[in-house]
């Protein structure tokens, strides 16, 4: 009788839950339910705002996300069945066997979301979307998302699913503006919906996953390609097309519109979308009302365009070079003031001969090399070796040689006095110097300032590949995370980086190693004026002030950066202002950088070709980067304050050869016969061939005593001791006009003189038979037959030894 009646009480609790459960369901339903729109609502839709991005002023209009939508609502039978089975297929393949809401795609989804522990999979279907896009706001809540599915359900049961489909294709958004599909295909290929190929049916279709990400006018669209051809597969694979359609449709070569909406300063702009995305979402961007306020300078941004168009073109037809890349950033806060990514995002009239953008043109206008390029940056990494050495004792004065030099070490195919009119021989590294010149005992000053590759080598060598890596890594540079792939030519080009990192490294040398965060957005707010973000400076310690002066100093050092720009040196001096710079120019003139800076403003320029191609006759950083920094620079500059550099405190080392005094009782040696690099301030090693790279470091200085004895000078490449020749004019860069052409030269030599021979363009113009004086002027005139854009003179000084020297200029027509 007792259990009896437990089991009665029992079964009425369970009862009363069931029904309070219900009851709950109920009211819950009905209350999520109250003020959702009734399905007849689906002519009409909610009007969403756009975002608007402006300059730092806030008042001038960049872009506006979505500026209005653009639609053209057409009857479901005028949709290509190719547009209706590719949208299908990749967003809701079971949409016609399905009801409104696939609750096995939302467990799927939500337990794989879980695992990743953030959102990569959605489980939205067809229905679902267009409930949420027509008549719901764009907030990621659970309510939002239960409303979401009693409206699909109550579309399901009110509209069949061609109707259903037909709604979605007319009120799906395909990019900022382009609202349906009748409007997506004019925006992006010019032309009807009903006159699209099965290939751009595909590609529309894969767009609205997340419409401002994949826009074909944006900086991903190699993904949008991918997801397009994952699009025909899926159609393949639900039989919808046969092999041979997905054949031509995968080889079909797609032609977009160029952008109808007016944007400013385009890559800098889609790059503050892109993070306005990953930060807060695709919705609430494209349909959220945001007013994004960011760090554009306007009138910066309008010099920078400039010059990197000019330059371009001036690059293109001298050196084949087709692109360039600018970006300028305030040292002081980390903000970028203009950025400029290609030398015209709009271009089309003057990409190169059967270019077709993506496919490894030259020039690609959409394509940012300054946020998104990964380019080898050749000598621009030199001032952080020297600075890593700086930090272990090491100063400007430490003398390091200049003398041929294999840095492979104890490998018979790397023989310690390598031949340099031979091939080099993997893997032997010997580098030479850009101007094929030995000079002997060498500073860490010279070194740097005139960027001397043997000596630059050495001092990373004795800094340390690990440590500069680490010195780098905390000047802000990412992408350099491999040592073993890099090795001692980190400092020749070794490695990739992109020219924003690079900019902003250089930005925290100008504040003696304090590193801002660079920064594109100075505020955001809601479409109600609430503030969501806004700027703050954040600062770290790069390295010590002291150490980063000592290459402050060296970098502004006029006098020795002559020795490296000769005739160029005008375009790096600006009045009354103290300007550290640095040039790179990696393999084949494939990509010419120059990166300069002043306490108040640090500006990167990269000039080359998008598809890695090397530029012609000698496209240098000199001649193609610095004409195109200069320029900016010099209309650029008078805006900010003439603020100079701190003075380094003089060089303290207690070693000899630390101070530069490498000779010991009299006699030369390399570095490492005197320090130990691990310790170099410590006591010298007892036995310096325990460091690998000594024999070989040695016998280069040895061979150089013995072909310079009583003193140092320069050296031709495979001609040791050869004459030497300082081209006083004609002055490089000149225009050469009409007028006649003095030629001045002085020749040093430590034998008398047998030949003299002047070359232009690679022709014979004179020859002079000696003998002449060891030491000799050389003075001639001559008018040039015919010019060219770009002219090289040669002048060639050879001995009674038949050692041969000589001396170069680039002239313009």
């Amino acid at each position: 009788m007792i259990r009896k009646k437990i089991l009665l009480s029992l079964a009425s609790l369970v009862l009363f839950a069931v029904a309070g459960g219900a009851v709950f369901l109920l009211l819950a339903f009905l209350y999520l339910s109250n003020n959702l729109p009734s399905v007849e609502q689906i002519a009409s839709r909610q009007i969403d705002q756009s975002t608007k991005i402006y300059d730092r002023e806030g008042n001038t209009l960049l872009y506006e996300v979505s500026g209005g939508e653009k639609r053209t609502v057409i009857p479901l039978e005028e949709i290509p069945q190719f547009v209706k089975d590719a949208t299908i297929a990749i967003e809701d393949e079971n949409f016609y066997e399905e009801a409104g809401v696939n609750w096995r795609a939302i467990l799927r989804a939500f337990l794989t979301n879980l695992i990743h522990g953030r959102i990569v999979q959605g489980g939205s279907t067809i229905t679902q979307q267009l409930a949420k896009n027509a008549f719901l706001s764009p907030e990621r809540t659970v309510t939002r998302k239960i409303r979401e599915w009693i409206l699909a359900s109550q579309l399901s049961r009110n509209y069949s699913k061609d109707e259903i489909l037909g709604f979605y294709l007319n009120e799906i958004p395909y990019g900022p503006t382009a609202y349906g599909i009748e409007s997506a295909s004019k925006t992006f290929f010019g032309k009807s919906a009903s006159e699209l190929n099965l290939a751009e049916a595909a590609l529309l279709a894969a767009l609205p996953r997340a419409p401002s990400y994949y826009s074909p006018h944006g900086n991903h669209r190699d993904e949008l390609l991918n997801r397009q051809k994952f699009t025909l597969r899926k159609m393949r694979e639900t039989g919808k097309i046969d092999p041979q359609q997905l054949e031509e449709a995968l080889g079909t070569a797609l032609t977009f519109q160029p952008p109808g909406q007016a944007i400013i300063a385009p890559h800098f702009t889609l790059s503050v979308q892109d993070y306005l995305v990953s930060r807060y979402g695709e919705d609430l961007v494209r349909t959220g009302g945001l007013k994004v306020k960011t760090t554009l300078n306007l009138e910066l941004q309008a010099l920078a365009e400039r010059a990197v168009r000019e330059g371009a073109e001036k690059n293109q037809e001298l050196y084949q070079g087709y692109n360039a890349a600018l970006v300028a950033q305030d040292p002081k806060t980390g903000q970028i003031l203009a950025l400029v990514g290609s030398r015209d995002y709009f271009a089309s009239s003057s990409l190169p001969e059967g270019c077709i953008p993506g496919n490894n043109c030259k020039f690609e206008p959409n394509f940012s090399v300054a946020t998104q390029g990964f380019r080898q940056p050749g000598s621009a990494l030199k001032p952080f070796a020297y600075l890593t050495a700086f930090q272990k004792g090491y100063t400007p004065d430490t003398v390091v040689f200049d003398v041929p030099t294999e840095f492979v070490a104890n490998n018979p195919q790397c023989p310690a006095a390598p031949n340099y009119l031979e091939e080099e021989t993997t893997p032997c590294f010997h580098p030479e110097n850009f101007d094929e010149r030995f000079r002997g005992p060498v500073s860490f000053r010279r070194g740097l300032a005139q960027s001397i590759n043997v000596p630059s080598v050495k001092a990373l060598y004795l800094a340390g590949l690990v440590d500069t890596l680490g010195t780098l890594k905390n000047f802000g540079i990412t992408s350099l995370v491999d040592p073993s792939r890099y090795g001692l030519s980190l400092v020749l080009g070794g490695g990739e980086v992109k020219l924003i990192e690079l900019v902003g490294a250089y930005a925290a040398l100008a504040q003696e190693g304090a590193r801002h965060a660079q920064a594109t957005i100075l505020e955001v707010k809601d479409s109600a004026g609430r503030i969501l973000e806004s700027y703050h400076d954040s600062e770290s310690v790069a390295a010590d002030a002291g150490d980063v002066r000592l290459v402050n100093d060296i970098l502004t050092d006029l006098d020795e950066r002559s020795g490296l720009f000769q005739g160029s040196l005008a375009l790096t001096v600006f009045p009354d202002r103290e300007v550290a710079l640095k040039t790179g120019t990696s393999n084949d003139y494939r990509d010419a950088w120059a990166l300069g800076y002043t306490p108040s403003l640090a500006v990167g320029v990269w000039a080359g070709n998008n598809d890695n191609a090397p530029m012609q006759r000698r496209g240098s950083s000199i001649l193609a980067a610095i004409p195109i920094w200069s320029a900016f620079m010099k209309e650029a500059l008078p805006k900010f304050p003439a603020d100079t550099f701190l003075r380094p405190s003089p060089a303290t080392a207690q070693k000899p050869v630390l101070r530069g005094e490498y000779l010991s009782g009299g006699e030369a040696h390399s570095i490492l016969f005197h320090v130990d690099r691990r310790n170099p301030e410590g006591p010298p090693p007892q036995n310096p061939a325990e460091d690998p790279q000594f024999s070989n470091w040695e016998e280069g200085v040895r061979r150089w005593v013995s072909e310079n004895p009583g003193a140092g000078g320069e050296t031709m490449r495979g001609t040791p001791g050869a004459p030497q020749i300082d081209l006083h004019e004609p002055k490089p860069g000149i225009s050469l006009g009409n007028n006649p052409v003095q030629v001045r030269a002085t020749m040093r030599a430590s034998a008398p003189l047998s030949r003299i021979r002047v070359l232009f363009n690679g022709e014979p113009l004179q020859e002079f038979r000696g003998p002449y004086a060891a030491n000799h002027e050389f003075v001639w005139i001559f008018s040039p037959r015919s010019t060219l854009l770009q002219n090289e003179l040669v002048i060639e000084a050879t001995d009674d030894r038949n050692r041969t020297g000589s001396a170069r200029s680039i002239l313009f027509k």
